[in-house]
């Protein structure tokens, strides 16, 4: 069994959540990925800085500004990824990007420096499944599930398309819209999965505008997994190189939320 089919197999919703490497510095972002993991985090999506976030809210679009000013590149995102895995063997590790820093210098190249780092899944937002070839089978080769994103516009003809060759997780956009600006009414987000879940034969985890430990709560009764970002990052804004602990508390409270929400409705 893969780390990230452990995670989704513990017995409860899984608690994914997002940072921005290199936010606010290269340097700070691994005791803030520890506080992530401390506070109970299942699965941790790590961001690769880009100048064009293009599917972010201010929030993360910001984060990306920051890590990037302090002059952090792919090779320490991929340094990150491989002192984590050193301290966390067990702990699913997803990066999270665009295509531009993931194919520069080929997929091969990539794929196989994220398995050197032990990185075990990759979500990259503007690589639809239609060019899967791009970068999917290079990762595939090595064990290293393409992670895709599901909208509340893809429709049952499009969904099969957009599992062929998944893995990990389905990661759903609960609006159609940019993260941490708006969320979506959970009976929606109910339905919606119900609906993919009559296809999809892997998890479905639900993000975007998932900010409270209410909220993660509502949506993890009724998903395999939340994903929270935004909050998150604001916390990093907020207290900078000081935001472990401010972190690790939020996590906490997210992920009791999350993984009482199946025993409440039991």
């Amino acid at each position: 069994m893969s780390r990230l089919e452990a995670a989704f197999a513990k017995g409860h919703t899984a608690l994914v959540c997002f940072v921005t490497g290199g936010d606010p510095t290269p340097e700070a972002t691994p005791a803030i990925l520890d506080a992530l993991v401390e506070g109970g985090a299942d699965v941790i999506e790590l961001g690769m800085p880009f100048t064009d976030p293009m599917a972010d809210g201010p929030a993360i679009q910001n984060a990306n500004l920051r890590a990037l000013a302090a002059g952090t590149k792919t090779a320490d995102i991929l340094a990150i990824a491989k002192g984590f895995r050193a301290r966390h063997p067990q702990v699913p590790l997803v990066l999270m990007g665009y295509a531009n820093p993931m194919i520069t210098r080929g997929a091969e190249w990539f794929a196989q420096a994220c398995a050197d780092a032990g990185v075990d899944g990759v979500i990259c937002v503007d690589i639809p499944s239609e060019e899967d070839p791009e970068l999917g089978p290079a990762l595939r080769s090595r064990g290293i599930a393409p992670i895709r994103l599901a909208t509340p516009t893809t429709d049952a003809a499009r969904l099969p398309a957009v599992l062929e060759g998944s893995g990990g997780f389905l990661y759903y956009v609960s609006v159609a819209g940019i993260t941490g600006k708006q969320s979506a009414a959970l009976a929606s987000i109910e339905a919606a999965v119900a609906r993919i879940k009559q296809t999809a034969t892997i998890p479905v985890a639900v993000g975007f505008g998932v900010r409270t430990p209410e909220q993660a709560g509502g949506i993890a009764a009724v998903a395999d997994g939340v994903v929270v970002g935004s909050a998150l990052v604001d916390l990093v804004a907020q207290h900078g190189a000081d935001a472990a602990g401010p972190v690790r508390e939020l996590t906490s409270a997210l992920s009791a939320a999350v993984h009482a929400a199946r025993k409440e409705i039991a």
